[in-house]
C-alpha cells in the first residue's frame, strides 16, 4: 500500500475523499464537485473538489465506471487518464457523453475510479535494425486470422 497525500478545495467542503467500495475494488471512487449537463457528444473536465500528491514512481490511473458507461453511455475518454506524480493542480476527470440523451452530472456522484499504479521508466537506445520475429511487420487485426 502506498500513501497519497490529499487537500480538499474550497468548493470539495463536504464530499467524500476517493474510497474503495469493497474490499476486492481495484479502483477507488470519486465524486464530482459540481453540477453540469453534459448533452449528446459533450466532454467535459469534471471538478472533484481535491488535489493530491503522488509518490515519485507512480501514477493514478483515471478509469469509467462500468455502470456509467453501460447505462448512459457516459465513459472517460482517454481512459485509462493518467495523473502524474509532479502535477499538484486540481484532479478532474475527463467524461465525454456517448449517449443520446442529456446526461446530468450532480455534485457527490460518483463519476469515475482512481487506481493507483507503478510506473517503470524506460530509455530508447537507438540502432540500425530491429531483431526479426515470425509477426513482423503484422499491424492491427494481423494475429486473429
Amino acid at each position: 500500500m502506498i500513501r497519497i497525500q490529499i487537500a480538499r478545495l474550497p468548493h470539495g467542503e463536504g464530499l467524500p475523499l476517493p474510497a474503495y467500495a469493497t474490499p476486492g475494488a481495484v479502483g477507488m471512487d470519486v465524486v464530482a464537485a459540481e453540477d453540469i449537463d453534459l448533452a449528446p457528444g459533450e466532454r467535459h473536465a469534471v471538478a472533484t473538489g481535491f488535489k493530491v500528491a503522488i509518490p515519485d514512481g507512480y501514477e493514478i490511473q483515471v478509469r469509467p465506471r462500468s455502470g456509467l458507461a453501460f447505462k448512459h453511455g457516459v465513459t472517460v475518454p482517454n481512459t485509462p487518464g493518467t495523473i502524474d506524480s509532479d502535477y499538484r493542480g486540481e484532479l478532474k476527470v475527463l467524461i465525454i457523453n456517448h449517449g443520446p440523451e442529456v446526461f446530468p452530472v450532480r455534485r457527490g456522484e460518483r463519476i469515475a475510479q482512481l487506481v493507483p499504479a507503478a510506473v517503470t521508466r524506460a530509455g530508447f537506445d537507438e540502432v540500425e535494425e530491429l531483431d526479426a520475429t515470425d509477426r513482423g511487420h503484422g499491424g492491427f487485426g494481423s494475429t486473429g486470422r
